[in-house]
């Protein structure tokens, strides 16, 4: 970040201003990311993961072992 002149204080509370309006944009930011990342980690999401990840696991050892039968 490189220095800046001011001229005047205003220019100066100006610069605070948006400094601090930019501030409360990151917390924002953050605390809506938390909020995702809370409901994408929820009970339910986990369990349905789990659920469609073991599902596909099964059709494939079921897939491969239908193949080497009919081999």
């Amino acid at each position: 970040m490189m220095p800046n002149n001011y001229n005047s204080f205003n220019e100066i509370d100006n610069q605070l201003k948006i400094l601090s309006l930019q501030k409360q944009i990151y917390k924002e930011h953050i605390k809506l990311n938390i909020k995702s990342s809370k409901n994408s980690l929820s009970a339910i999401n986990i369990k349905s993961e789990f659920k469609s990840a073991l599902q596909e696991q099964v059709l494939t050892f079921i897939i491969n072992n239908l193949i080497k039968r009919f081999k």
